[in-house]
């Protein structure tokens, strides 16, 4: 087997994975034609372009710890970590729109799952990310 065959079967694992997971909920919640888009753009992914997603990913992580300890959502490094979330999620996501931005913050302190990964970063970090976002979206009014 190539390694791009390899790397196109891994990537269909990762889809069908979250699929099966989160699947009937996400389409409720977004329609089958935004994850279907959304399941495209990540099959359509070269391994540069995964390479650069899974690094954003990690970039958002680590900056994340470092402006939660500012204690400023709405400072330099919330802003830096909103933006590299937003492009975090321009890798996936079929169209951007501050909105479906904001709409995500609010997800990642109302789901459990969702402030559990973030929480474990640092605690409170799933509602550092939500209002740094909401203050780079200019949805925190």
């Amino acid at each position: 087997m190539k390694d791009t065959e390899k790397f196109e079967g891994f990537k269909k694992s990762l889809v069908d994975e979250n699929e099966k997971k989160y699947g009937t909920e996400i389409r409720a919640k977004y329609g089958n034609e935004t994850v279907d888009k959304s399941n495209k753009r990540f099959m359509d992914m070269t391994e540069e372009q995964f390479a650069e997603f899974t690094k954003i990913g990690e970039q958002v992580n680590e900056l994340l710890k470092e402006a939660c300890k500012s204690g400023d959502p709405a400072g330099e490094l919330g802003w830096k970590v909103a933006d590299l979330h937003r492009q975090w999620l321009g890798f996936t996501w079929p169209e951007y729109s501050r909105e479906a931005h904001a709409g995500f913050a609010h997800m990642y302190v109302q789901d459990e799952r969702f402030r559990e990964y973030y929480d474990k970063i640092c605690p409170g970090a799933a509602e550092f990310l939500k209002e740094a976002i909401l203050n780079y979206t200019g949805m925190n009014k």
